[in-house]
C-alpha cells in the first residue's frame, strides 16, 4: 500500500467526524488558527512564553466565540527556534514543519480515542519543547495496521497504563497538561496518524525538516481526514 491508498484507507473510514476532545462540544465551537511564519500577529508577543502563548491563543478563540482552536498540519513554524532540540543552526536539518493536528484547548480537557485499538505504548518525553507525556495508539481495519499519537498529556495520563490493554471508540484515554509538563507550550493536544512507527516506542517526530518532509507527509497523512473538522 503506498501512500495514496493509506491516506484514502483513513478518509474512507467514517463519513462522519470523529472526536479527540469532549464530543459535546459542537463543530461550530471549532475554529481553525494559522500558526505558520506568515502570520505576523505571531510577532506581537514573546513566542517563547507558554504564558505568552496561552494568552494569545485564549484572545483568538474568545474573539471568535469559539472553544477550539485547530490546525497545524504541513506547516511552517517559527516557535521551535526557542529550542535546540530541533537544531535551529542548520538550515537543511531544522526541524519546523509540524506533522500532526493541534487542538489547542484548556489544560484537563479529556482527551478521547477517535478509534477502537489497543495501547502501543507511552512516555514522557521531556526535552524542552518536546511532547512530554505522549500515549501512542495502534489500530487495525481491515487487517491495515496504523497509530495514533497523543502529545502533550498530564503526567497523570501515563499512570496505570498497561501495553496492549484494550482501548475503545470515544472512550477517555487522557487529559491535557499544563506548560509545566507538556514541553512548555499552551495547552494542547497534538494528534498525529502515523502508518510506520519505524521502531520508535512512546514517541515519534511531530515536526520534520524540509529535507525529510516528503518520506514523512507520506508515514504521517492529514489527521483531518480521520476527524473531518473542515
Amino acid at each position: 500500500m503506498n501512500s495514496t491508498p493509506f491516506s484514502s484507507f483513513i478518509h474512507g473510514i467514517n463519513s462522519m467526524p470523529l472526536f479527540v476532545l469532549d464530543k459535546n462540544i459542537p463543530l461550530s465551537k471549532y475554529v481553525s488558527i494559522d500558526l505558520s511564519e506568515q502570520n505576523l500577529s505571531l510577532h506581537t508577543f514573546d513566542v517563547s512564553s507558554s504564558q505568552a502563548w496561552a494568552v494569545f491563543i485564549n484572545d483568538y478563540c474568545h474573539q471568535k466565540r469559539t472553544e477550539v482552536a485547530y490546525g497545524g498540519y504541513n506547516e511552517k513554524r517559527n516557535i521551535y527556534k526557542r529550542s535546540t532540540y530541533f537544531n535551529q543552526q542548520n538550515a537543511d536539518t531544522e526541524r519546523n514543519i509540524h506533522l500532526g493536528l493541534d487542538l489547542w484547548i484548556a489544560a484537563g480537557s479529556a482527551v478521547l480515542s477517535p478509534l477502537e485499538g489497543v495501547i502501543h505504548s507511552f512516555a514522557n518525553n521531556a526535552n524542552y519543547g518536546d511532547y512530554g507525556p505522549t500515549l501512542i495508539l495502534e489500530h487495525q481495519i481491515n487487517d491495515v495496521v496504523f497509530y495514533t499519537l497523543y502529545g502533550h498529556l498530564s503526567l497523570d495520563s501515563l499512570t496505570d497504563k498497561k501495553v496492549g490493554a484494550a482501548v475503545k471508540q470515544g472512550e477517555q484515554i487522557a487529559t491535557l497538561g499544563a506548560a509545566e509538563v507538556n514541553g512548555d507550550y499552551a495547552p494542547h493536544l497534538h494528534f498525529q496518524i502515523i502508518r510506520d512507527l519505524e521502531g520508535f516506542e512512546g514517541d515519534y517526530p511531530g515536526v520534520c525538516n524540509k529535507k525529510n518532509l516528503d518520506h514523512f507527509l507520506q508515514n504521517c497523512p492529514d489527521p483531518n481526514l480521520l476527524l473531518k473538522l473542515y
